[in-house]
């Protein structure tokens, strides 16, 4: 009896279980060898090549990167920033994720439904660089109606991906 072992489709593919074991694999630790990553799911180092190949060239990997600890850094505060802007044209919602792109301490930023327009995610040394953070670089920016803060108080859960 021949089983299907398609487990996620998208635009660009299909994906089947060992292509979900390899990305959990990628997404707990990207340095490992083809080696390490075969032995986990079951593969040869050069069948794990060319899955991770396929899923690169899909887009569904779309880049490494090393996850860092902001409080190591002495950004010991996350604040949480909801904001509305004066008017929605297409003109201003791309300004505002333009001048919103170039301040460093946004982690994220989310244009939403509801009653705010942005949830922007910031990370800060403590309350005092937030406050100058606003004076100097977010209430420079033109178009914002209201804002209104929220410190992160304990992080729950943070990962990047759905459930996989």
């Amino acid at each position: 009896m021949k089983t299907n072992r398609k487990t996620a489709t998208s635009e660009e593919g299909s994906f089947d279980k060992i292509d979900m074991a390899i990305l959990r694999v990628l997404l707990l630790d990207s340095r490992k060898t083809l080696q390490e990553i075969g032995n986990e799911v079951g593969l040869s180092p050069t069948s794990c090549w060319t899955r991770i190949k396929k899923l690169e060239a899909q887009g569904v990997i779309k880049r490494y990167t090393v996850a860092i600890d902001p409080a190591k850094l002495g950004y010991h505060d996350s604040v949480i920033v909801q904001v509305t802007l004066e008017s929605h044209t297409d003109e201003t919602l791309y300004d505002f994720g333009r001048v919103l792109a170039t301040i460093p301490e946004i982690q994220e930023a989310y244009l939403v439904s509801g009653d705010y327009d942005y949830y922007i995610r910031i990370a800060v040394r403590d309350t005092r660089d937030y406050e100058r953070l606003l004076r100097e670089k977010l209430y420079k920016i033109p178009g914002i109606r209201h804002s209104k803060s929220h410190f992160v108080l304990r992080v729950l859960k943070e990962t990047s991906v759905p459930v996989i």
